[in-house]
Parts: structure tokens; sequence; C-alpha cells
């Protein structure tokens, strides 16, 4: 073999080993940088977990506040503002009718009926309003940390998915990194044998 032909088969040779290399070199970088990837994304749901936890803890609480009980007439009778105000007033016909000297007679009797029932009238609804407004201050936080999950949840799917489509593409390119050293290692074994030839 002549130096001629020496120096085409180790420029062939270098060129071969170059090509791959560089297509090692190109491949290993894409691994790393799905490596990293995927440890980013453990450190995001490590950082989101205890918002996860707290909304799924709160579900069940939510579910069982959430089922309505009807506002009976027994729920209406123990709310304390009705039985406070409406003690408060027969009392004071009482007292008023006792000043008097009418404490036990038909017309006391009538004036405590007849104030037993307006005003169990009207404070029906306000004990009624007040039912819903403890019930509403009830569910509203537990609605809250329920939502907190449910967002964080959505969160952690998203970054998943961007994630998983990254690291999708960098094993992509990484094969076609490692192709591209395999064709131009083979191109250079050809062109170096074409130029022997020649």
């Amino acid at each position: 073999m002549t130096w001629v032909g020496t120096a085409v088969v180790g420029s062939t040779l270098v060129g071969a080993y170059s090509a791959n290399r560089a297509a090692k070199t190109q491949a290993g970088a894409m691994d790393r940088a799905s490596e990293l990837q995927y440890k980013q994304y453990q450190e995001d749901v490590a950082r989101q977990k205890p918002f996860y936890d707290v909304g799924v803890n709160a579900l069940p609480e939510l579910v069982a506040a959430s089922k309505y009980e009807p506002f009976t007439m027994d729920k209406f009778q123990a709310d304390p503002g009705y039985a406070f105000r409406l003690s408060e007033g027969q009392k004071a016909l009482e007292r008023s009718a006792a000043a008097r000297g009418g404490l036990l007679s038909g017309g006391t009797g009538k004036a405590l009926q007849r104030f037993g029932q307006d005003y169990g009238s009207q404070e029906y609804t306000n004990a009624f309003n007040r039912y819903q407004i403890e019930r509403e201050a009830r569910l509203k936080p537990l609605q809250s940390l329920t939502g907190m999950g449910q967002s964080t949840g959505q969160q952690l799917s998203n970054t998943g998915q961007t994630m998983a489509s990254n690291v999708g593409s960098n094993i992509g390119s990484a094969a076609a990194a490692r192709a591209s050293g395999y064709v131009g290692g083979a191109n250079a074994l050809t062109g170096g044998l074409n130029t022997y030839l020649n």
C-alpha cells in the first residue's frame, strides 16, 4: 500500500470515527436532557403533593357535608335566636298582664297565643336563613380545599404530559443522532473506498 492509500484509509477511519463520536455525544446530551426533565417533574410533584393531599382529604368531608338535611320544625324550634326571642316576648306579655292583675285571664292567653303564632311566622324565615348561612359556611372552605386539590392535580397532569412529550422528542432526536452517526461513518468508509479505488 502506498502512502496515498494509507492516507486515504487513515482519513476514512478518522471520518467514520468522528461521525460516530459526534452522534454519541449528541445522543448522550439528549439522554441527559430527558433525565433532567424527569427529575424536574418529580420535584414538581413533591412540591405540589401537600396541596393535592389537602384537596383529596377534604373531598370525603365535602361529600358528607353536602348531604342536605331539610329545615324541619325541630330545627326551627331548636334555633337559639327563635327560642330566646320567643321566651323573652312571652315573659314580657306575662309580666305586663301580671302587673295589671290579669295574668290568668283569657285575654292574656289569647295575646300569648297570637304573639307565638305571629312571631313564629315571622321568625321562620330568619331561622331558615341562618340555617342556610351556617350550612354554606361549612361547605365553602371544603369546596375551596377540594378545588385546590383538583387544580393541583390538573397542573401536575399538564406538567407530566409536557415532560412526556419533551422526553419522547428527545428520544427521537437521540435515535436520529445515532442513526446519522452510522450513516456518516458508512459514508466516510464508502467515500474513502471510492477514493482509494479511483
